[in-house]
């Protein structure tokens, strides 16, 4: 039986791999027998995780520590890369913030900051693996994981530059894919909904949030752990070749009313 979603022998550079979704994609692909390359600042979040995956799924994983909004970083990372394992197959551009107040009140900083590591960092990590990696291989997967927000505003938690990233990542998915399909590389994005992680869950547990996950999502509840999963393998698989430029909300049909 013909397992599409099988990864063995393939590389996957995961930034924001220090927790919460990018650990749980991380899992997923390495459950499918991909190598990982977890990247993060915080290099002792990055250990654990590597000495988890090595563990549980028995493959093998090389914490890089990196900030993704420093250009030289960035490349040596990339670099590292390469010098070990000779390829990168996939990326997963997952490292994000997110700034929560009223438009009037954000400051430049913060508006800067936002931009600088949602969209601009998503790039020169996208631009580095496809340049010394991808292009040449004539082969990559990158996704890129942007939000709901992303692709809608909303009333509940006002967070302007964030929607402005994120919204960035979602047309800047769309020029990449355009670019460099020609060279074997696919270029989606993710947009997830409300989902736990350690960042999320005493917000989405109050019962204001939890009142209107009831009223504005038509599952009546935020994603669980595993539930981006299969997103994440289907469009990190060689299966997934002629599907390029696409936006997909997981997101318990948020995006749909």
């Amino acid at each position: 039986m013909k397992n599409y979603f099988d990864l063995t022998g393939r590389v996957a550079l995961i930034t924001g791999c220090s927790t919460g979704l990018g650990v749980q994609m991380a899992k997923a692909l390495a459950s499918q027998g991909c190598t990982i390359v977890p990247v993060a600042r915080r290099y002792d979040k990055l250990v654990e995780v590597a000495d988890m995956l090595k563990k549980e799924f028995g493959v093998d994983a090389f914490p890089i520590k990196c900030d993704i909004t420093d250009t030289e970083m960035v490349d040596e990372t990339v670099k590292q890369v390469l010098e070990k394992y000779g390829r990168i197959d996939v990326l997963i551009n997952n490292a994000g913030t997110g700034a929560v107040a009223p438009a009037e009140d954000i400051t430049d900083n913060q508006f800067a900051n936002e931009m600088n590591t949602d969209l601009f960092g998503s790039f020169k990590v996208a631009r580095a693996v496809a340049k010394q990696a991808m292009i040449p291989a004539g082969y990559g997967r990158i996704i890129n994981i942007a939000s709901m927000y992303g692709l809608v505003g909303n009333k509940v938690a006002p967070s302007s530059p964030y929607h402005a990233a994120k919204g960035g990542v979602v047309n800047l998915t769309r020029a990449l894919a355009a670019e460099w399909g020609k060279y074997g590389i696919t270029v989606n994005s993710i947009c997830p909904g409300y989902f736990y992680t350690p960042l999320t869950k005493s917000t989405l547990d109050s019962p204001f949030f939890q009142e209107y996950a009831r009223n504005s999502i038509p599952e009546e509840r935020y994603g669980m752990e595993g539930e981006l999963d299969t997103a994440a393998l289907f469009l990190s698989s060689p299966a997934s070749s002629y599907v390029n430029g696409v936006m997909l909300p997981v997101d318990g049909g948020y995006t749909c009313i």
